[in-house]
């Protein structure tokens, strides 16, 4: 049984799981976390009964970023060897193929921040404080910080972000799109879940194509991505999904179809 991450789901939110975070009090990232985050996307990406997920701190704070006391002994070698686990442990959310939505509230700070990245969206309570400060400690962030910020926010920004290590509030956040909506901090989970909501019951094969053809696209060249998202959408007629949308679209109309998620 995982001790810090767990994959819950509730009857008031049929098809939304929740990744949650539970290592008191900040959330620090260890190694075993890492594991955990992967570990409950992949339960996640395999449940067909949940079809968006929302990751989630708790009230106080997402995550504080990594745990350094773990880390401060480390050599080279050392390093080399798990670098590629804490960046695929961090960066677990990216592999669901799903709608998710991170919910911030407190600190999303360097490995939190990463976390968040691999979300779709991030919703985030007015209270919020997001950074990379890995500069600070005479490193860089390591678990797709430099990457992913740079693609949302572009490389000018992420620069800023990256070089000074300084804090971003919610409202500098909202402004360079590093988070996509404020609330107020007791109703960060709640916007997430009704976020995550939406999806219950969309056909969850074409978001899974649709995710792909974004995400795969943006990692390419124009004409590249394009062949992607040819593929992708010729697929789809092989779906239950796509017979069943566009028959409901000529009989009723757009927007009533019953999706079976196939």
């Amino acid at each position: 049984m995982p001790e810090f991450v767990t994959l819950e789901t509730s009857a008031d939110h049929p098809g939304v799981g929740t990744i949650l975070l539970n290592r008191p009090p900040m959330n620090a990232l260890n190694r075993q976390v890492q594991q955990e985050l992967a570990d409950a996307a992949l339960a996640a990406t395999e449940d067909d009964a949940i079809k968006a997920v929302v990751v989630y701190g708790g009230p106080k704070v997402l995550a504080a970023g990594a745990d350094i006391k773990e880390m401060n002994d480390m050599t080279f070698a050392e390093m080399s060897k798990v670098a590629g686990r804490l960046q695929s442990g961090l960066g677990a959310i990216a592999s669901i193929p799903k709608p998710t939505v991170a919910a911030i509230t407190g600190y999303a700070l360097g490995g939190g921040l990463e976390v968040a990245l691999g979300a779709d969206r991030r919703i985030a309570g007015d209270n919020a404080k997001l950074g990379v400060p890995e500069i600070l400690l005479g490193v860089i962030p390591g678990g797709g910080g430099t990457q992913r910020l740079a693609r949302l926010i572009g490389a000018p920004r992420a620069k800023d972000m990256v070089f000074t290590g300084r804090f971003v509030g919610a409202e500098e956040a909202l402004q360079i799109g590093l988070v996509d909506e404020v609330v107020a901090p007791d109703e960060v989970y709640n916007a997430a879940l009704a976020w995550a909501s939406k999806f219950a019951g969309a056909a969850s094969v074409a978001l899974a194509a649709a995710k792909a053809a974004i995400d795969e696209g943006l990692d390419t060249d124009l004409d590249t991505g394009l062949k992607i998202e040819a593929h992708l959408f010729a697929s789809l007629f092989a779906t239950e999904d796509r017979a069943i949308g566009m028959k409901s679209f000529v009989d009723n109309g757009p927007g009533k179809a019953s999706f079976t998620g196939k």
